[in-house]
């Protein structure tokens, strides 16, 4: 009889969490999860997103099936906007965006009809490693070249480190980019470099370098300049960090507000209000898909670098930025609008 008891007491010690398993996966059951991509078909965030969406269904309660769709523009601001103010808020939407999400309502608060601190953060995989490349033509050798010489530059828009980089370093270590805006992804910059429309890009991911053109590297097709990380990433030893330019700690601290952006890598987020136990059906997913053999291999396949970061991490990083001093803000924010 007692042990009768004991289990019925366990049982029911374990029915809350099962019923909110069951309802979860009750919920999404034979449901599509729409995966929103803010940026260009073909980028290497698209890649990214593409290969955690072949997985992350089979790690969420209920099997959904995802569906990515791209929505490139504003440096992920319009998807963005869009999964905070008008999206449903029931877990089948979620959004796949540009790192510099975080740092968008301090930066660009006119358009950024959001606060990141409300978004749900569900996780990211990877850290950023930013390089600057040229054209094997191009006069410019190394990164110093930069304070005396012009570098004519590829990019999508503002928002995005293509943009915000090259700009900023412009105004506060004197560099001579010179921006040419209004592709829609790397891709189409890639195709311009090809064809002497520009002369390199000021910015991009080493991990997306290495997943759309590893050939160009290989073959000297590009000079890669320098990059934009703390500490130097393991593949770039070789290579100066842009922080090498920074004449005071003022300069350095505006660099690092910059930058920071990095650190949240490919973030994956939610709308506000998505309820408790879907989003953290929704993380858990992302958490197991990172660490999915097969995911794994894939990435591996296609030169992604996995490195995740939880949603609570991402919250944290978020949290951090946004405590950033005033005056750093306004320092960075003056640059960009004097672009």
């Amino acid at each position: 009889m007692r042990t009768a008891l004991a289990m019925l007491g366990l049982i029911w010690g374990m029915s809350p969490a099962v019923a909110v398993d069951d309802d979860v996966a009750a919920f999404y059951r034979g449901k599509q999860i729409h995966l929103i991509v803010g940026s260009g078909v073909g980028s290497g965030y698209d890649l990214n997103a593409r290969a955690v969406a072949r997985y992350l269904g089979g790690h969420i309660p209920g099997n959904p099936t995802i569906v990515v769709q791209n929505q490139p523009g504003a440096g992920s601001l319009i998807t963005v906007n869009t999964l905070a103010n008008s999206s449903p808020r029931d877990g089948t939407f979620i959004g796949a965006v540009i790192n510099g999400v975080p740092t968008a309502p301090l930066l660009q608060p006119d358009a950024a009809r959001f606060d990141p601190g409300k978004l749900n953060w569900i996780g990211s995989t990877n850290r950023d490693t930013q390089v600057i490349y040229a054209w094997h033509s191009s006069p410019v050798l190394e990164l110093r070249d930069l304070l005396t010489k012009e570098l004519i530059i590829g990019a999508t828009s503002s928002g995005t480190t293509q943009v915000d980089f090259p700009v900023v370093a412009n105004a506060i270590l004197g560099t001579k980019f010179k921006v040419v805006s209004g592709y829609e992804g790397t891709a189409q910059i890639h195709k311009a470099m090809e064809a002497g429309e520009v002369q390199g890009l000021g910015s991009l991911a080493w991990s997306s370098l290495k997943a759309l053109n590893a050939d160009w590297i290989a073959s000297g097709k590009i000079r890669i300049l320098g990059q934009w990380s703390s500490p130097s990433h393991p593949d770039l030893t070789a290579y100066p960090l842009v922080e090498s330019l920074a004449n005071s700690d003022e300069d350095r601290l505006a660099l690092k507000l910059l930058t920071s952006r990095l650190e949240a890598g490919r973030p994956f987020v939610a709308p506000p209000g998505v309820p408790p136990a879907r989003l953290a059906a929704l993380r858990q997913g992302f958490d197991e898909t990172m660490k999915d053999p097969a995911f794994l291999a894939d990435a591996k396949r296609l030169l992604l670098d996995v490195e995740p970061m939880t949603g609570d991490e991402v919250a944290a990083l978020v949290k951090g930025v946004l405590a950033t001093p005033p005056a750093v803000v306004a320092r960075v924010r003056g640059a960009l609008d004097a672009k």
